[in-house]
């Protein structure tokens, strides 16, 4: 009998193995969350990326960060963020500065405006996280986390990250 990942991909042919199936209903699932986040997001124009780094200024408080840093902590990697950081400022929601002990370094903080959309977006990001997860008890969310924690740690420790193989 074919999964439902089959089903909704309208593959006919088997899936490989239980780790193929595994994998991309991961990649199944992250791809339906983030258009669910995006369309959330969408009225704020925002993107999820954007509303990542509002989060983290927002964190970081008045010592602001940097561009590395923010790239570090983001939840998805962005591979322009100098671009991504020129929007957000443009729309007056973050602010840069030089910083004293490097000029090299560019410390970013969140303004006022850009505060109170974080704050903002708050009450309906958590309402779309309940929901999304809704029906599903926590032992089995603490289960979904710690699997997914040891995939990341899997590829931490391998060659498979640096070196793709598909």
């Amino acid at each position: 009998m074919a999964g439902r990942l089959q089903q909704e991909l309208k593959q006919t042919k088997a899936i490989a193995s239980l780790e193929e199936e595994s994998l991309l209903n991961i990649v199944r699932t992250a791809d339906a969350l983030m258009l669910s986040v995006t369309a959330s997001l969408k009225p704020n124009q925002l993107s999820p990326t954007q509303y990542n780094v509002l989060r983290i200024l927002r964190g970081a408080g008045e010592a602001g960060v940097s561009c590395k840093d923010i790239a570090a902590r983001l939840v998805a990697r962005d591979p322009d963020i100098t671009r991504l950081m020129d929007r957000l400022e443009q729309r007056g929601l973050i602010v840069r500065d030089r910083a004293r002990e490097d000029r090299r370094i560019v410390i970013h903080r969140l303004t006022k405006p850009g505060n109170e959309l974080v704050n903002e977006l708050d009450r309906p990001i958590a309402a779309l996280n309940k929901a999304i997860m809704s029906g599903i008890k926590a032992d089995k969310l603490r289960q979904l986390v710690d699997v997914l924690e040891q995939v990341r740690a899997n590829l931490e420790h391998s060659h498979l990250q640096k070196e793709p193989t598909i």
